[in-house]
């Protein structure tokens, strides 16, 4: 059965936006602080990792304040860079409201008398020219893109569309200034559109919910593909069950109820915050979502499931996120997995996928990639699992474990 992913056509880079983030390259042999300080937005455009192309597919989320360092102190974050009331005019650095100052804030090294562009005057084209310039001189990583995709949003087209419409005379958008700003200041990309992008799936966002990651879409095709082999050696109509333990936004859950036509997906959700927005990006899919622990979960499906797939927090409490958009904006109990070593919740999903799963079920659980031997280990010491195996993403990565239920 193919457990491995398979790289996918990537779409036009003018369809359109997607989640960003991932684990960078830390080694084996890395402290554990890396695992969390090597998270980094993704940049570009990201479409779902399967055999069979997306026609919709995203872009990312990333960025720095000018010359601010991974390491320093949340008040070097001088402030939000926020534009002017009323008519469109330059983008101004103002204070921080969370430190109380009272003089204004910098974009990097950019003094209040310097000439910053103006993002927001005059014609599309040049707006988003401007715009670029902000945020590449913010260290959004990807300016030229996120200056684009954040016009598209306000003009309601999509990347494609705006990219013939810089051509032309059109006028820019109101409040573009504004969303440039914020991002500017590190706000996510998805949290100002509202939207992340994941496989064939568009997923409303915000504060309080985990951004799905490029990297978990490698994750979710591991268990689509045994789902899908099981849905052809059984039949029309046959039973397959499958379970996303600690489903965020709802991306792994709701990928396996659309990707696999007659499944039956369950989900759970513990956090009071990232339910609603599974609830929301859920229904309609027909997937049975839980308000819930993982731990104790789905007691009805004992023995009965034939894929759990999971991505659980698993940083380790003393782990730093070194990116400004993960350490601001993602929240904390979707990142730590709990310990010291952040290998509780792992390993409570682990636990969980051993009840549910049927003999011969399979299991695979999202993972940093220094911690690849830890899991394994995990799998290997708790006597459930044959076929122990560890996954690579597109990058190389370790980034996964898989088992089959003894």
């Amino acid at each position: 059965m193919p457990l491995a992913t398979s790289p996918h056509a990537l779409p036009d880079p003018a369809a359109g936006a997607s989640d960003s983030g991932s684990i960078g390259r830390v080694g084996p042999d890395s402290p554990a602080d890396e695992i969390a300080g090597a998270i980094s937005p993704e940049p570009g455009e990201r479409g779902p990792i399967h055999a069979v192309p997306d026609p919709a597919a995203g872009a990312s989320d990333s960025g720095s304040i000018g010359r601010v360092g991974p390491d320093s102190p949340a008040d070097e974050i001088a402030g939000a860079i926020s534009p002017e009331p009323g008519e469109r005019g330059p983008i101004h650095a103002v204070p921080d409201p969370a430190a109380g100052a009272s003089d204004s804030g910098s974009l990097g090294h950019v003094g209040p008398d310097s000439a910053v562009p103006n993002p927001g005057a005059g014609l599309l084209a040049d707006a988003v020219r401007d715009a670029t310039a902000v945020l590449a001189a913010a260290g959004v990583p990807t300016p030229a893109v996120d200056a684009q995709l954040l016009a598209a949003h306000l003009l309601g087209v999509s990347r494609g569309e705006l990219a013939a419409m810089l051509f032309g005379t059109a006028v820019a958008p109101p409040a573009y200034d504004e969303l440039v700003a914020r991002r500017a200041a590190r706000e996510p990309l998805q949290h100002i559109t509202g939207v992340a992008y994941f496989r064939y799936l568009e997923l409303a966002v915000g504060k309080g919910v985990f951004v799905p990651r490029p990297e978990t879409e490698t994750v979710v095709q591991l268990g689509i593909d045994v789902l899908t082999r099981l849905s052809h050696e059984r039949g029309e109509g046959a039973e397959l069950v499958a379970v996303d333990l600690g489903t965020g936004s709802g991306a792994i859950a709701g990928s396996m109820a659309t990707e696999v036509p007659g499944s039956t997906v369950y989900a759970v959700e513990l956090s009071d915050d990232a339910f609603p927005w599974a609830a929301k990006n859920l229904a309609g899919t027909g997937v049975n979502l839980v308000h819930g622990d993982m731990r104790d979960a789905f007691a009805e499906l004992n023995g009965r499931a034939d894929v759990v797939v999971s991505n659980p927090p698993y940083i380790p409490a003393d782990a730093i996120p070194r990116d400004l958009e993960v350490r601001l904006h993602d929240p904390h109990m979707a990142l730590y997995g709990g310990g010291a070593d952040g290998m509780e919740m792992p390993t409570a999903a682990e636990a969980t996928a051993a009840r549910l799963l049927r003999p011969g079920g399979f299991f695979v659980m999202e993972h940093a990639e220094v911690q690849a031997g830890a899991m394994a280990e995990l799998f290997n010491n708790s006597g459930h699992w044959d076929k122990v195996r560890t996954h690579v993403d597109l990058s190389g990565r370790d980034r996964a474990t898989s088992g089959l239920r003894r």
